[in-house]
């Protein structure tokens, strides 16, 4: 294999993240437009995705993405999926993280090549958990990896669907080893977790980075199954709460929830840090960002 080029790989990759961005799409605007999907003083109608191509911060061929969000519908008060292929020079910031990681030879040639899929669901209703879920491969000239995850974050918490998306995540992790749906769930415990709050954002999901075991075929493979697990995991969930009566105060309590959701993003995630020191898009970078949050 050519680590310097990995033109092949790269491709593949880039075309699952769009692929798996196409199925989520056509799924989301299903729910969004089905009969279940009422919203006090909402009229049904015919939702559908917004989408806005965006370039690379540096232009040129430095390739770019594609965002769809859909916001002030039924059942997403703000949702958004983006997919996206980019590579330039990383900048001093970015080369200095990675280096502390581990990545051989950042310094002496900073070329990077990076696509990934990202997408952040926050409901109407404060019965339909919020959900992340971001899964990408990075390449340089002398390491290639995968990270990524899901994870679900619900305002008003219930242990059966808590249980149902952990397990559908174990039944897609499982064919790739058996100590693989636990490595990744107690990292997303710890990736999650705020620590000035002492508490987790949600109920977890699973989570990992740099994953390169030497086997391209293998980790694409499992990536993949990643991807595959969302939609099983979550649709669900959400097709049985949407309906589902809400108060005033359960509203407060997912408004809340929300200023949480927000400060992990502002101040721990790696990917908005990632996104806004290379000079990415702010407006993509901060997609993830609930429509209204609350403090008290």
């Amino acid at each position: 294999m050519d680590r310097m080029g990995m033109t092949d790989e790269k491709a593949r990759a880039s075309a699952w993240f769009g692929e798996l961005r196409d199925r989520i799409v056509a799924a989301f605007e299903g729910l969004e437009n089905g009969p279940a999907a009422g919203a006090d003083g909402i009229a049904p109608g015919r939702f559908a995705f917004r989408e806005t191509r965006r370039s690379a911060p540096d232009g040129g061929d430095a390739g770019g993405g594609l965002m769809a969000t859909l916001k002030g519908g039924r059942v997403f008060e703000k949702m958004g999926v983006g997919v996206s292929t980019v590579h330039g020079i990383l900048g001093p910031e970015a080369q200095k993280a990675m280096a502390a990681r581990g990545v051989p030879g950042v310094a002496e040639d900073p070329r990077f090549w990076a696509s990934g899929i990202s997408l952040v669901a926050h409901p109407r209703n404060p019965h339909v958990p919020a959900v992340h879920l971001n899964t990408r491969m990075f390449w340089t000239p002398g390491a290639w990896w995968f990270g990524g995850g899901t994870d679900l974050n619900p305002a008003i918490e219930y242990d059966e669907d808590t249980a149902a998306f952990h397990q559908v995540l174990r039944a897609h992790l499982d064919p790739h080893g058996a100590e693989e749906y636990p490595r990744q769930k107690a990292w997303a415990d710890e990736y999650f977790f705020v620590p000035h709050r002492g508490r987790a954002r949600g109920v977890g999901g699973i989570f990992l980075d740099d994953q390169c075991s030497g086997d391209w075929e293998r980790d694409f493979a499992m990536i993949q199954d990643i991807g595959r697990a969302f939609l099983p995991s979550w649709l669900p969930i959400a097709e049985r709460r949407v309906a589902q009566p809400w108060t005033e105060a359960d509203k407060d309590r997912q408004l809340i929830h929300r200023g949480l959701y927000a400060e992990f993003n502002l101040v721990y995630d790696r990917g908005t840090k990632f996104g806004l020191a290379s000079g990415h898009d702010a407006e993509a970078v901060l997609m993830s960002l609930p429509p209204l949050a609350k403090w008290v």
